[in-house]
């Protein structure tokens, strides 16, 4: 009975590891190519191009949490710069919309990612839909 049952809480676990890991927003930006795939409750739903930080300007690696959702935002860093749909998630570093597209599918940012505003508007209601505590943004090379 105690080997049953070692064997059910091992299992239980198991599907509670891997269950969050699936459900929810993934957004995955990938450095080197300048691409952001999103995924919903495990399927890839979207895949746009974005412009991430140059030159001296680092983007910041890692798996991150949305802190503030902001529908528009005025950068009070870099002369005002409008930041339509920010999506927080690292100090001051966002997720938002450009008007600069022609750039996006380069780097061109000061650190932040830079989205079309028609995906970053997509991006930010789906986050706000299913909540930022069930949302990882990961940034890799």
């Amino acid at each position: 009975m105690f080997r049953v049952l070692t064997v059910l809480v091992t299992a239980l676990t198991l599907v509670l590891m891997v269950a969050p890991a699936s459900a929810g927003i993934v957004a995955r930006i990938d450095l080197s190519a300048q691409q952001m795939n999103v995924y919903v409750d495990g399927r890839l739903r979207h895949s746009w191009p974005v412009s991430t930080g140059r030159g001296r300007y680092r983007t910041p690696r890692g798996t991150f949490r949305p802190t503030v959702m902001r529908r528009m935002h005025y950068s009070s860093r870099y002369n005002n710069s409008p930041m339509p749909y920010s999506i927080f998630f690292h100090r001051g570093y966002a997720i938002h919309g450009t008007h600069e597209v022609s750039r996006l599918g380069r780097r061109a940012s000061h650190g932040c990612v830079r989205l079309h505003p028609r995906a970053a508007r997509t991006l930010f209601y789906l986050v706000r839909r299913h909540g930022p505590g069930r949302t990882r943004i990961v940034i890799r090379r």
